[in-house]
């Protein structure tokens, strides 16, 4: 536990971590690493690593959950909670105006011209995003399987409630073969239920006064807390759940929309979940400018708050937990399901746009640049928006 003394010191690294991270969950590890462990020592290697693995099989967004983890283990809730909050609250902030901008630009009938290479290219991060979970996860036959049958299901079926289906019967399938694992010796688990009781109370009274008064705000938080709860894999793996619902479904925006903030949401630092703001704003254009931010703020705590709630209960019983084959067996499952549903979303994203051959060449274009360079996201789309103003 850390000294009160050096609280400020650990959120004022929270906060300069959130306006200097970019490129997503596996990049956000590197910089927490470079930070956290080798100039400050807050936590080992062994220790950053660890709670990166807990995370990863808990619902939400892993690299959040992970810097969250850190503050609970360095000052307990308290600390956590601030780190949420300091590590969410500037790419919130962007991408809460990044959606009043789109507004404002949509209500005075004005061009989205410029926007239109950063839409083809937003698909093609997403294909990256397929490419490199598949690779990095994906590993046995078994699990290529599960990845094309979640493509196939999830490209077929275009609802949110097939995903979190898709992703149980994964975990499902690959916890059979836990007998190919060895065998730990297995610790004692104590579980607490209260952090459990509290994401699980949290849920049922939205859904039920969402329903109840059809208010639009608890409606958002709703939508965005269930989200929240479903995914794994971080923000690749959010972007199919949110364009079926919210686009498709839900229509609170158009697919040109959800693809010119995606792609925004991938040249800003911080946690990728933050693109949740940018949608939950657009739902609320019609109530002005405090209603966007109300939307805005609505959709950011629904999909950061209950991997925070998730990740106090587990972390508490992790020890445990993690000496238990089934648990391990399935998160290959989990994976390969997961990067069959990214799959789907890049093709399913690319539908709506223009079968043109300059789309096309933008989205492999995209995807060629991310796969065999080391040029960051966030350059790729700020040339993409300066190519699409000059060409306007």
């Amino acid at each position: 536990m850390l000294e009160r003394k050096a609280y400020t010191l650990f959120l004022r690294d929270v906060f300069l971590l959130a306006l200097t991270t970019f490129g997503g969950a596996q990049a956000h590890i590197a910089h927490f690493h470079k930070v956290l462990v080798a100039r400050r020592g807050y936590l080992t290697e062994e220790e950053l690593m660890e709670l990166n693995s807990l995370c990863q099989i808990i619902p939400g967004p892993t690299s959040t959950q992970t810097l969250t983890a850190i503050g609970f283990r360095l000052g307990g809730p308290n600390l956590a909670y601030l780190t949420l909050l300091i590590w969410m609250l500037p790419a919130v902030a962007f991408m809460t105006t990044a959606a009043i901008l789109m507004s404002d630009i949509q209500e005075k009938s004005w061009s989205l011209q410029f926007t239109r290479f950063i839409q083809p290219m937003a698909v093609g991060i997403v294909a990256y995003g397929a490419y490199r979970i598949s690779m990095r996860t994906v590993k046995t036959k078994t699990g290529i399987a599960l990845m094309i049958l979640a493509a196939v299901f999830s490209y077929i079926f275009q609802t949110p409630f097939v995903f979190p289906a898709i992703l149980l019967c994964g975990g499902l399938v690959t916890a059979l073969k836990y007998k190919n694992l060895p065998r730990n010796h297995h610790e004692k688990i104590v579980i607490s239920w209260s952090n459990f009781a509290l994401w699980a109370g949290v849920l049922i009274m939205a859904a039920s006064l969402g329903g109840l008064t059809g208010f639009l705000p608890i409606r958002i938080f709703e939508n965005f807390y269930r989200n929240g709860s479903l995914i794994f894999g971080g923000g690749q793996v959010l972007t199919p759940l949110l364009y079926t619902e919210f686009v498709e479904y839900k229509g609170y925006l158009t697919s040109n929309e959800f693809l010119s903030g995606y792609a925004v949401a991938q040249a800003l630092p911080g946690p990728v979940f933050s693109f949740s703001s940018y949608i939950g704003s657009l739902a609320m254009r019609e109530y002005g400018t405090g209603g966007e931010i109300v939307g805005a703020l609505m959709a950011a705590f629904g999909i950061f708050l209950p991997g925070t709630f998730l990740i106090f209960f587990v972390i508490r019983f992790w020890e445990g937990l993690k000496s238990y084959r089934v648990v391990r067996a399935s998160l290959e499952g989990i994976t390969a399901a997961s990067a069959g549903l990214v799959i789907a979303a890049a093709v399913i994203m690319f539908q709506p746009l223009e079968n043109s051959v300059l789309n096309i060449a933008f989205t492999a274009g995209t995807f060629l640049l991310l796969a065999f360079t080391r040029i960051p996201s966030p350059v790729i789309i700020s040339l993409g928006l300066l190519l699409g103003f000059l060409l306007k």
